[in-house]
């Protein structure tokens, strides 16, 4: 097995360790830069180093981009924000400094401060099929929020962007050996489709709705109260943006229902497209390998983060072990029905 201390094939930013501040050093930049101090606690994060900074009056998040993450990548998910600041979502909000500036270049890194939502996270809540269709809901409205929206390093390569997902190949030896043969196949399904994304609906999109990026209600965990971590942005067929949500949704104990009880949630905000629906179950299955296969391999190179890196595998293993027994032509039939 290859040795993923050593291993480049994640990519830079997905090979590097999150930055490191002290408190001291965390507080000097928040008061010299955006003129707060306050109370610090540090969130869990992949790539970047997030810590709460809370206030008499509200708290934020301090952000430093990765080192590895180019500027103009860090650039596109403040300009994205900063496109939503009118569109009513609850996305966090891009705090200026106080020289005015959206972000700011130190030693360090690239650091911002965007606003802290309140809510209880998603994954800690039980799975419904009303919070499922809330959730597609969120993601169809949040991808036409964003419809129009370009950047220049929006068509930067990300491993976490399914489009990309053949390159997982050279990982898969990382996967769990009694999920072997289903990775490849489902590896094998992706690559024999890639060549019909390019004729689909392409736009950047938020590309993580992940149950750790979601924040639910504290009354009502069938609401969604915010997303959260725009780090994944990028462009790629939107159909891909509404898969990765679906893939968090999928009650393994019902896949075939659960898939189709999300796809209409979807579409009746946002429509899909024939070719689209028919890609759809292929590219959750997609999704659903990706998150094994990266998680797999950053836990193998970062032992110490392992159980914040393999978070959402169980579910990922569930839900691809569930469609799987559903023959295909079954599928494509349930989507033909959009």
């Amino acid at each position: 097995m290859t040795d993923m201390r050593t291993d480049t094939r994640l990519g830079e930013v997905l090979s590097s360790a999150p930055p490191v501040l002290t408190d001291a050093e965390a507080l000097s930049l928040a008061r010299q830069h955006f003129g707060i101090t306050g109370a610090l606690k540090r969130l869990t994060s992949e790539r970047d180093l997030n810590i709460r900074i809370s206030t008499a009056q509200q708290s934020y998040v301090l952000k430093l981009a990765n080192p590895a993450e180019p500027a103009q990548v860090t650039d596109l998910q403040t300009k994205a924000l900063l496109r939503l600041e009118t569109s009513g979502l609850p996305v966090p909000k891009v705090i200026r400094t106080t020289t005015g500036a959206t972000e700011v270049f130190t030693l360090h890194g690239t650091l911002r401060l965007l606003t802290y939502l309140e809510g209880t996270p998603q994954h800690l809540t039980p799975r419904t099929p009303t919070q499922a269709r809330a959730m597609a809901t969120m993601a169809a409205r949040l991808t036409l929020s964003l419809q129009g929206f370009t950047h220049p390093a929006a068509g930067y390569v990300l491993q976490w962007d399914i489009k990309q997902a053949s390159a997982l190949r050279p990982m898969l030896a990382t996967v769990p050996d009694d999920l072997q043969a289903l990775a490849r196949a489902t590896l094998d399904r992706f690559d024999a489709i890639a060549p019909e994304l390019q004729s689909l609906r392409w736009q950047v999109v938020h590309n993580d709705l992940n149950p750790h990026n979601v924040l639910v209600s504290p009354d009502n965990s069938d609401v969604i109260a915010g997303v959260l971590d725009f780090g994944d942005m990028v462009h790629t067929p939107l159909i891909c943006d509404a898969a990765i949500a679906a893939s968090y949704c999928i009650d393994p104990a019902r896949p075939l229902e659960s898939l189709l009880h999300f796809a209409r949630a979807y579409h009746a905000i946002l429509p899909l497209t024939k070719p689209e629906a028919l890609l759809f179950p292929d590219l959750v299955a997609t999704r659903m390998l990706t998150t094994i296969t990266i998680a797999s391999a950053r836990a193998a190179r970062y032992p110490e983060n392992a159980p914040y890196i393999l978070r959402n595998v169980a579910t990922a293993r569930q839900g691809l072990t569930a469609l799987a027994t559903i023959p295909s032509p079954t599928l494509l039939n349930t989507l033909e029905t959009l």
